[in-house]
C-alpha cells in the first residue's frame, strides 16, 4: 500500500471541517481499487480509518465473503474481501493490502481492498444511478459519478453488502397507529434494501405512503404536490404528515432537500425525519443544523417505530 501509517491518518484529519458540506450537496468520497482496473468509492462518512491489511483470524461457518475476524481495540469486527462480495475475486484468492474500517447503520466491518487511493469532492448533481454495472456488482453499487479526470467511480451500497451477507434486519412487533389509513408518509432513499425495510415498518404501521429513489425526485415530486394543493386552496399538510428522507442520494442529498423544505412555507408543519446509515454524532448534527425534526439511525424497526408514532398521531390531531 502506498500510504504510510502517517499519511493514512491524515486523510481522515479534516472530518470535523467536512461538517461544512451540510447543505452543499456536495460529499467526499475515498477511492480505492479491488485490483481489477474499475475504480471505487465509499462516502468519507462511512469510513473510520485505513490500514495495511493485519492478521486476520479464521473462523469457520462465516457467510461468504466473510475472511475472519480482528480486535480492534478491544472490539471484535469481521472484516470482508469486498472483490469476493463484488463477485469479482474469487474465494481463496490473496487478500488485499488494505482494510477500510467502516462504521454505519450501528455496524463496525472491515472491508479487504486492493489498495486506497484518495479523498475526492464531488458534487451530487454528478451522482448518478447506476444503468449499466458488471454483473458481479450489480446490486451493489448504489450510484456513478465521473470525476474531472474521466474517470467514472462506482459508489458501493454498503447497506445491500451489510443485508446481503448478514441478512436483513428483523421487523418486529409495531402496533398499527389508529386511524392510520388516514396517514400519509413520504419518503425517500436510493437503497433498495432501505426502502424494502421502510415500506416494511410503515406498512406495520397501517400508514399510506409513498416514495421517491432519490433528491431531485422526491424535490420533483413535493414540489409538484405543493403547487397542486396551492392552486387548489388546500393545504399540504392535510395530505401530507411526515417527510422522511435518507442523507445520501444522488442528484440532490438529504441536508439540501431537507432546508428547500423547511424554507417553503408550502410545507410549514410537516415534519421531517432523517433516516439515514450515517449514525455519528457528527451526522446528527449536519442534520439538525439543516432543520431536521428528528435523526434515526438505520436500521432499527422498532426506533423508527417509535421515533415517527407520535408525529404521526399528533398529526391526526390537529387536523
Amino acid at each position: 500500500m502506498e500510504h504510510n501509517r502517517h499519511e493514512e491518518s491524515a486523510l481522515f484529519d479534516a472530518v470535523d471541517g467536512r461538517a461544512t458540506l451540510a447543505g452543499s450537496n456536495r460529499m467526499e468520497i475515498l477511492l480505492f481499487s479491488l485490483g481489477t482496473g474499475e475504480h471505487f468509492g465509499i462516502n468519507v462518512f462511512k469510513v473510520r480509518e485505513v490500514s495495511r491489511t493485519p492478521f486476520i483470524t479464521r473462523t469457520p461457518n462465516m457467510p461468504r465473503g466473510v475472511e475472519g475476524l480482528i480486535s480492534l481495540r478491544g472490539n471484535v469486527i469481521p472484516v470482508l474481501s469486498l472483490g469476493v462480495i463484488l463477485g469479482l475475486t474469487s474465494a481463496g484468492a490473496p487478500l488485499g493490502e488494505a482494510m477500510m474500517v467502516t462504521e454505519y447503520s450501528k455496524r463496525t466491518l472491515g472491508f479487504l481492498v486492493d489498495s486506497v487511493d484518495r479523498i475526492v469532492r464531488v458534487d451530487w448533481e454528478r451522482v448518478r444511478a447506476p444503468e449499466n454495472v458488471s454483473t458481479g456488482t450489480q446490486g451493489f453499487i448504489t450510484a456513478i459519478t465521473e470525476l474531472d479526470d474521466g474517470r467514472l467511480v462506482s459508489i458501493l451500497d454498503v447497506e445491500s453488502i451489510l443485508a446481503d451477507t448478514f441478512g436483513e434486519a428483523v421487523v418486529g412487533d409495531i402496533a398499527p397507529i389508529g386511524n392510520g389509513h388516514e396517514v400519509n408518509v413520504f419518503f425517500v432513499d436510493d437503497s433498495m434494501v432501505a426502502r424494502r425495510k421502510i415500506t416494511e415498518v410503515l406498512d406495520r404501521l397501517g400508514v399510506r405512503h409513498k416514495h421517491a429513489t432519490n433528491g431531485m425526485e422526491a424535490w420533483k415530486r413535493l414540489d409538484s404536490l405543493a403547487a397542486h394543493a396551492e392552486n387548489t386552496g388546500h393545504r399540504l399538510i392535510d395530505e401530507i404528515d411526515l417527510i422522511m428522507l435518507d442523507a445520501e442520494m444522488p442528484e440532490m442529498d438529504g441536508y439540501v432537500l431537507t432546508r428547500r423544505i423547511k424554507s417553503d412555507t408550502r410545507f410549514a408543519g410537516i415534519p421531517v425525519v432523517m433516516h439515514s446509515s450515517l449514525s455519528s454524532e457528527a451526522n446528527r448534527a449536519m442534520g439538525t443544523r439543516v432543520g431536521v425534526d428528528a435523526y434515526v439511525a438505520k436500521f432499527d424497526a422498532e426506533v423508527l417505530a417509535d421515533t415517527i408514532r407520535p408525529m404521526l398521531q399528533r398529526a391526526r390531531r390537529t387536523s
